[in-house]
């Protein structure tokens, strides 16, 4: 059996306040993290953040998954509740999420997971990349294409414009998974985050980030240092938000480690 550290890094950056939210949910068997990046007027961001994630951690408690395509069923669902409440209030008609969600069996060692939008999941094995999610973008649509480099993506012009988010008719949603769950073992890192972290740290300074920390906090601490400094010249740079989790065989008898920052 499995054990697990967890932390958690969420900053409002150069903005007034913070449409990002994350959260996470757990049982001896089963670890469910979600984060979501909101957009919307009049505070319609962070709402349909908050909901996303809420909604989406409550019906993983009540059933949990055991795939990323059943997990996707429960974003879906997910999708509708944000519609729902769109229809409830007109500030927030234009409320809108991306959300990525990570599950882990620490009794069969397997995780998946599903995302919306351009939230991301890493998974390091050995302190090197071993995969991560592809946005729902039309700069991901660009690089698929041939017409753009991952390098060129981050800095164009366009570079924030999504092709899918949760609060989308359901004719237009484009959901991503890992499909059936993949072997885990100790040692292995994963990190989900927000476009304000990942627009400013490569995919090299997060192994590298990884190799040099003792503990998942330290990890994001480290992040956190490299996104400030790269946008230190933006005065209105994004939110950013970061959930780290680190697999370790824990000792006989211990209760699963766990770490929050």
């Amino acid at each position: 059996m499995l054990g697990m550290e967890i932390a958690i890094l969420s900053d409002q950056g150069g903005r007034s306040y913070n449409e990002d939210a994350c959260g996470h949910w757990h049982s001896d068997r089963h670890l469910c993290c979600v984060l979501a990046d909101g957009a919307g007027g009049h505070g319609g961001g962070d709402v349909a953040s908050r909901l996303a994630v809420q909604t989406l951690l409550d019906a993983f408690a009540d059933h949990p998954t055991s795939d990323g395509e059943s997990l996707s069923q429960l974003v879906w669902q997910t999708n509708d509740a944000l519609l729902g409440q769109r229809g409830t209030d007109k500030r927030l008609r234009d409320m809108h999420t991306t959300v990525v969600c990570l599950v882990i069996d620490f009794v069969d060692r397997m995780a998946h997971w599903s995302h919306v939008g351009d939230s991301r999941l890493y998974w390091f094995r050995d302190g090197r990349l071993r995969d991560r999610t592809l946005d729902h973008s039309l700069v991901q649509s660009l690089i698929n294409a041939g017409v753009l480099t991952p390098e060129q993506a981050r800095a164009h012009p366009r570079r924030s414009e999504l092709q899918s988010a949760l609060g989308t008719r359901p004719e237009d949603l484009q959901v991503g998974a890992s499909g059936g769950s993949v072997d885990v073992q100790a040692g292995d890192a994963f990190l989900l985050c927000s476009d304000g972290l990942w627009e400013f740290v490569d995919d090299d300074a997060m192994a590298d980030a990884l190799g040099q920390a003792t503990s998942p906090s330290e990890w994001l601490d480290a992040l956190e240092r490299t996104v400030r400094d790269a946008a230190s010249s933006r005065a209105s740079h994004d939110n950013f938000s970061a959930v780290a989790v680190w697999l370790v065989e824990p000792d006989d008898g211990d209760e699963l480690p766990f770490e929050e920052a």
